[in-house]
């Protein structure tokens, strides 16, 4: 199980910023997601880049993300 976590690489793009909400403005994981990452297999960091990806959509379109899922887990 650790090999298959670490074929997923870490989305870190070295453009660390913090909103309000802990939430990162480079790669758009929660300060809790980025801190797990080491230790999460590969489904827990699977479940971070989704995250992630519903983050940066409604970053990008507010209006759009909204109704494209569920609420995000933090």
């Amino acid at each position: 199980m650790v090999e298959e976590a670490e074929n997923i690489p870490s989305p870190c793009v070295r453009n660390c910023c913090l909103n309000e909400q802990n939430i990162c403005l480079g790669c758009f994981r929660s300060l809790d997601e980025i801190c797990g990452w080491s230790q999460a297999d590969a489904q827990l960091r699977q479940q971070f880049l989704d995250n992630a990806k519903r983050r940066r959509q409604f970053h990008s379109n507010p209006d759009r993300a909204l109704a494209s899922g569920p609420p995000l887990k933090r």
